[in-house]
């Protein structure tokens, strides 16, 4: 722990000025308010504010940043009052306490059904002062690194909340450093049997290429040197977490990735980072499509670097970043890189943030709080804000030149909504390079999109399917919303007859007044619609009913398979008229979460496929039989699904079995394997296994391929 004094000479050296006796009196005031608390540790409790603004001093913030780290805790666990705060240390620290205050108050509340209301707060909070975030992120740190000292299902629920919110939120304004310490924390608690794995192929790794990976970095130097460009290089081992991430997004295994060691060229100007690349792609061959330039086009949280992979030194495939120190110090510090001296005052210098080409720090979270004016809600909007905080990034053009950052994915849609909402709502085409392209392409790096506009707003319904932004899918969700109330009313209705006929409450005559009353809802068809969307379980609503019924009515839906004789209970889209039926593609087995088309064809009727399935190249000229689909919420919510996955694996013994206990420790459970192309060392097979959702095959997929005998596993797409 830092004693007091020690705290002072570390704020001072970096910023002469600060107010020691500022710094002084919330040092002792957190300690005397603290007291004799203690942490789950047993630790005294006033050390962990004293971590956390050690940990701020690093990145070399404010006084007032400072002071509130000391006392952020004290409205929140003692006695002091947000006027005591300010009547001692100044409105701008009551104001930077209480913000953070107000976000630990969210954590309290951490039922299931409030996570989307404390998201949305939380997002507001944020959004208004940066300082808050920091203070928050580095007590989230300080909190990880003794979390093990907590019960395990709230260590569970920390380390989930720390991996989707707090991570993806310190990425959105650039401090990689915090963030991807926070990522490992939490995956060390969330799966250490894949982390542990991960780290034993890390190992193996080192001791095959350890002596030629550290001579790469001396090769790379003198190659550099001799061509006059003045650089500093060094290493990096990509983390676990990291690492598994990869494995989730690409479908190959572990040795086939390309950037697990990686290696920084710090050069002295920007030029000198183009001149460095023209020297290593001469000295090195590049590999095809592996080459970004983050410096022209930087991205939203102000990163910004040249990125290329080569067949290095020793043939051994290797990632350069390439960027001057002032870039390295942004890539790891972010937003925390542009405090410094200005006007002989020591804060945040927007304009040197700006002259290096940086924007906004909170522009990505301003862009969230956006979804949320437009009244988005409920668990669709966490996803959402998930989603943003997440996705890598495309940059494409509008006609007259000017660039657009959308999410890698992205499509025409989420284009159109981030040019104006008018746009999107008009939308009822696109050229994209000067060629008329479904709205279902996928936008590239460099792509010119024109929007074609009718007339009227006519949004079909179910073009959700065909964006990945949250500003996109929270206007058609709009759009859904009063267009489609009818179909959720008779499907809540449906599922409220079905939980009551599994009861023996069968030929009753409902009154519903019971629940209008309790729920707070003015109408049956409020109340059915609420069912239909998942608000409000039909369980629930059967016990206020028939209170006799409780505890004998499930609390949630039971879990259906998902099967050709089910179709419409699973899905809804423009397809699903009277008398179509619906089949689910055996060709690349869709599951929940999925983005999903429907190929209306004569006789078959309605056949449901994921988005990519190589089946769809056979219906491209045919756009009169492609039917946009989405999941409904009982598919979302309570169902299973069979999923194929194609592995390749050596062929050696026992590698069936581990396949198998993998899958098993994972949650899947195998229903069927084939071996479709065995060979002397390595064999294919079809695996069909249950899942519950695309997120859980995909996981499923990432732990196979930490197998060193897996080579690739992909979903099968036809």
């Amino acid at each position: 722990m830092l004693r007091q004094f020690e705290l002072v000479e570390a704020v001072r050296a970096y910023d002469p000025t600060a107010d020691e006796g500022l710094l002084n009196r919330a040092y002792v005031y957190a300690m005397k308010m603290h007291g004799s608390q203690l942490r789950a540790s047993g630790d005294p409790y006033f050390a962990h504010p004293i971590q956390v603004a050690g940990i701020l001093t690093d990145y070399r913030l404010d006084t007032a940043t400072i002071v509130t780290a000391l006392l952020h805790d004290v409205v929140e666990d003692t006695s002091a009052t947000r006027d005591d705060i300010a009547e001692r240390f100044g409105e701008e620290v009551a104001d930077l306490v209480e913000g953070v205050t107000k976000l630990s108050r969210l954590e309290l509340q951490a039922e299931h059904t409030r996570q989307a209301e404390n998201l949305r707060k939380f997002i507001l909070a944020i959004s208004k002062d940066v300082r808050v975030l920091l203070v928050k992120l580095a007590d989230r740190l300080h909190n990880m690194r003794t979390l093990k000292h907590v019960k395990p299902d709230k260590r569970e629920r920390i380390s989930r909340e720390t991996l989707e919110v707090y991570a993806p939120l310190g990425r959105s304004i650039g401090i990689h450093s915090i963030a991807s310490e926070l990522e490992e924390l939490a995956f060390e608690h969330l799966n250490p049997t894949a982390r542990t794995a991960i780290e034993r192929r890390l190992e193996a790794l080192k001791l095959e290429h350890g002596q030629a990976i550290d001579g790469v970095a001396r090769e790379v130097e003198r190659v550099l040197e001799e061509a006059g460009v003045h650089a500093h290089v060094f290493g990096r081992q990509k983390t676990p977490y990291s690492i598994w991430r990869k494995l989730q997004r690409k479908s190959v295994g572990f040795s086939s990735l390309s950037d697990i060691y990686g290696f920084r060229v710090i050069v002295e100007a920007e030029d000198d980072c183009y001149r460095a690349l023209g020297v290593i792609h001469r000295a090195w061959p590049m590999v095809p499509e592996r080459f970004k330039d983050f410096i022209s086009t930087p991205k939203s949280n102000n990163y910004r670097s040249l990125h290329t992979t080569v067949v290095g030194p020793s043939g051994l495939r290797i990632e350069m970043q390439i960027r001057t120190d002032a870039m390295d110090r942004v890539a790891e510090d972010g937003v925390a890189a542009h405090w410094a001296y200005k006007n002989m005052a020591y804060g945040f210098d927007a304009e040197a943030m700006a002259a290096q080409g940086g924007r906004d720090p909170l522009q990505n979270l301003r862009h969230l709080v956006q979804v949320i004016e437009h009244g988005e809600g409920g668990e669709d909007w966490v996803e959402h804000a998930k989603l943003e905080m997440y996705l890598d990034q495309v940059f494409v053009f509008t006609p007259k030149g000017a660039l657009i950052t959308l999410p890698r994915g992205g499509m025409p849609l989420d284009f159109a909504y981030a040019v104006h909402t008018e746009v999107g709502d008009t939308a009822v085409g696109a050229k994209i390079n000067g060629e008329l392209k479904p709205m279902r392409t996928q936008l590239q790096n460099g792509d010119v999109v024109e929007i074609i506009r009718g007339a009227k707003r006519e949004i079909p319904v179910d073009w959700r399917s065909l964006t990945v932004t949250g500003r996109a899918r929270s206007a058609i969700r709009r759009h859904i919303r009063t267009s489609e109330r009818g179909e959720f009313q008779k499907l809540g209705r449906a599922t409220l007859e079905q939980t009551l006929t599994r009861a023996g409450k069968t030929d009753v005559e409902l009154t519903l007044r019971p629940a209008l009353e309790q729920l707070g809802f003015a109408s049956d068809d409020d109340l059915y619609e609420a069912v239909g969307r998942g608000r409000v379980s039909a369980a629930k609503i059967g016990e206020i009913l028939f209170p006799a019924l409780k505890g004998r009515l499930k609390a949630g839906p039971d879990r259906k398979r998902i099967g050709d004789e089910q179709g419409r209970l699973f899905v809804r889209g423009g397809g699903l008229t009277p008398g179509v039926s619906v089949h689910f593609g055996h060709c690349c087995s869709p599951v929940p979460g999925d983005r999903i088309v429907g190929i209306l064809e004569p006789e078959a009727g309605l056949t449901v496929h994921t988005i990519d399935c190589q089946r769809l190249e056979e219906f491209a000229d045919d756009d009169s039989v492609w039917q946009d689909l989405q999941w409904t919420p009982q598919a979302e919510q309570g169902a299973v699904a069979s999923a194929r996955v194609r592995a390749t694996i050596k062929n050696a013994p026992g590698v069936l079995g581990q396949v198998a206990t993998i899958i098993g420790e994972a949650g899947g459970n195998i229903l069927n394997l084939v071996m479709t192309h065995r060979q002397q060392d390595f064999f294919d097979m079809d695996i069909d296994m249950e899942v519950e959702d695309a997120k859980h095959a995909t996981a499923i997929m990432a732990a196979l391929r930490t197998n060193p005998s897996v080579d690739t596993v992909e979903r099968s797409r036809g």
